[in-house]
């Protein structure tokens, strides 16, 4: 499930900004259709703009109220007339999320019954990206189990020794069971001071796993990060079309 809203804060109507021609939100609905462990996409927006861009590719969307404070609302309003076991919160403005991350998610859920809800990581060495609040972070057990994720750079390296870290990627897995109660638990301090709204499952007392995976994504939350993955996406496609 992608939720996508029209409005956003810092880069309005992004979905809908085109690439060679193609939506954004287009580039997210095809990487999702790839994943060998889904068997349905559907885009949960709160605009007709966007549900007649979906329809117009082919795409599957469905409307949803406009209230919605976050993405997890947003389709867990859809959730409740599915009958599927998991839902994967796969991001509108992810265009370059590899679909193995999909099923990577989808597989953690699968391997343990426990596990209510997973999300993935990727390591990285990037001193500025460290630094980006923009580039969550995350921080998880020897176990693969979420301590904390966080907009400033985590773990603070005292001693000035280590240079990776693991950087969060958009995407999520629930137990449907699970992401109906998700939206009803009490909104987090932690959840409201990072704007992050995976903290209210953790401050909760509700535990997250974490895969690792090798395939990076950007999220497009401004104009330059839209720029940035234009760059990859087209350089990509004439890769793609000059080795055909």
């Amino acid at each position: 499930m992608i939720p996508a809203r029209l409005e956003s804060t810092r880069f309005p109507r992004k979905l809908l900004q085109t690439i060679e021609g193609k939506p954004l939100i287009q580039f997210v609905y095809e990487n999702a259709k790839k994943a060998k462990r889904v068997d349905h996409v559907i885009v949960a927006c709160d605009h007709e703009a966007i549900q007649n861009c979906v329809n117009s590719f082919g795409g599957e969307a469905v409307l949803t109220g406009t209230h919605h404070t976050s993405g997890t609302e947003r389709i867990a309003e859809v959730a409740k007339n599915l009958t599927c076991e998991f839902v994967v919160n796969l991001q509108g403005d992810e265009p370059l999320m590899h679909f193995e991350v999909i099923d990577q998610v989808i597989s953690a859920l699968e391997r343990d019954g426990s596990c209510v809800m997973s999300t993935a990581c990727i390591k990285k060495d990037d001193p500025g990206e460290f630094l980006n609040p923009n580039v969550v972070k995350v921080t998880k057990d020897k176990s693969g189990w979420a301590l904390y994720f966080s907009r400033s750079p985590i773990p603070y390296d005292r001693d000035k020794r280590a240079h990776s870290y693991f950087k969060h990627l958009g995407i999520y897995g629930y137990r449907r069971s699970f992401l109906l109660q998700l939206p009803n638990l009490p909104s987090s301090s932690l959840e409201q001071c990072e704007k992050l709204e995976q903290l209210r499952a953790l401050e909760n007392g509700y535990r997250i796993k974490v895969v690792e995976t090798v395939h990076d994504s950007i999220g497009v939350d401004t104009e330059m990060d839209f720029k940035l993955v234009k760059e990859r996406l087209s350089s990509h496609r004439a890769g793609v079309s000059h080795h055909a």
